[in-house]
């Protein structure tokens, strides 16, 4: 196996395609270098014929042939690597550096899933003299998020088969237990709202729409501070409930998982919704205050109990005004724990005007928190 030496483009030392070469290597993976003033492959990884199947000359044949070929995909790159040099010129940043994936067939037959990330290396005058290219066999991660999916659609299968089952049964025995005491009759909707309520879940976190979603896209990793509180507001009209707003000076956006802090706002306005009158307002209120932002939903309602106030956030405790109303006792456990994540806090307080404010607290970026878990 031969391959060409690392060349000097220009007047250019490219010691930076040394390195990058050096360091794409010895991770497994496969480099190549193509001279920008010429648009020829000077480079390719000795390896290319262990993961792709083909030799470093009719690599370099094909990317600089072009055509259809196995190899097509990467021969893209040099036939147009003249339009991305005039874009990159014309100030288009996102061609400085370009991610692809996509499968070559081995001359074996067999396919090969291969993720491409090339990048311009400039010189001095800020000029790009190379493009600096880094092939990576992702077919071990594709086949990861393949198990993962079936995985994910046994279970699926095997959770939804008994709750069937159940929701099933269950409405049979409404249906033909018109004489059962209401006790009884309580029961039977107790059983029903908690099959649905795990029915729904499969839904939302083990549907096949959703596992084929996991990682086609990157994870967001900013929220905006209004928006949630936006959304709140919503909710809050939907359940028929008068609600205010009022915010000052808050940041356009914030590091942290919105799904995350999503869930914590809907289970405070849950609980606003669920302990307190039918028609009452709620206020929602985000403001900066001690090197984060305030983030607070308050009822006109009858408060928590005072008794219940030091253990309303443990794991699956239930205050005394909780007889008769559905419920776990997780809600603002889990609430709670979201917010730690994110290093901030969660914390309640009756307000001067009467009924329950819950407050959940943020770091804003620079002040000091804990750091967001993965």
């Amino acid at each position: 196996m031969t391959t060409v030496p690392v060349p000097r483009v220009g007047q250019t030392d490219l010691s930076t395609a040394d390195a990058f070469r050096t360091i794409a290597e010895l991770g497994g993976d496969l480099a190549f270098i193509v001279d920008c003033a010429t648009g020829s492959l000077e480079y390719v990884s000795p390896g290319v014929d262990e993961m792709l199947g083909y030799s470093s000359a009719e690599v370099r044949a094909q990317m600089e042939r072009g055509g259809d070929g196995p190899l097509a995909a990467l021969s893209a790159l040099c036939a147009g690597l003249p339009e991305r040099l005039r874009r990159f010129g014309a100030g288009d940043a996102s061609r400085l550096r370009v991610n692809r994936e996509f499968e070559v067939r081995r001359p074996d037959g067999g396919d090969v899933a291969v993720e491409v990330i090339s990048t311009l290396a400039l010189d001095t005058a800020g000029r790009p003299c190379a493009l600096l290219g880094l092939v990576r066999d992702v077919t071990p991660r594709r086949e990861r998020e393949r198990e993962r999916k079936r995985f994910a659609s046994m279970l699926n299968h095997e959770f939804r088969t008994p709750l069937s089952t159940i929701d099933g049964a269950i409405q049979r025995l409404e249906a033909l237990g018109t004489k059962a005491d209401e006790p009884t009759r309580q029961r039977y909707r107790k059983i029903a709202a908690a099959t649905d309520r795990l029915i729904a879940m499969l839904d939302d976190y083990l549907s096949p729409e959703r596992m084929a979603g996991l990682g086609s896209q990157k994870r967001e990793n900013a929220v905006a501070p209004r928006l949630l509180l936006e959304e709140v507001v919503a909710q809050a009209r939907v359940a028929g409930r008068p609600v205010t707003l009022t915010t000052d000076d808050l940041p356009a956006s914030l590091r942290g998982e919105p799904s995350g802090l999503r869930l914590a706002l809907k289970v405070l306005l849950d609980n606003a919704v669920r302990y307190t009158p039918a028609g009452s307002a709620l206020h929602v209120t985000g403001r900066r205050v001690d090197g984060g932002i305030a983030l607070a939903l308050r009822d006109e309602g009858a408060g928590v109990p005072p008794d219940d106030v030091a253990r309303i956030f443990d794991k699956g405790y239930r205050g005394t005004n909780t007889t008769g109303v559905a419920g776990s006792g997780l809600g603002l456990y889990m609430a709670r724990s979201v917010v730690e994540v994110h290093g901030g806090s969660l914390a309640y307080a009756p307000h001067a005007q009467g009924g329950a404010e819950f407050t959940l607290w943020l770091p804003v970026q620079g002040a000091a928190a804990k750091g967001l878990a993965s």
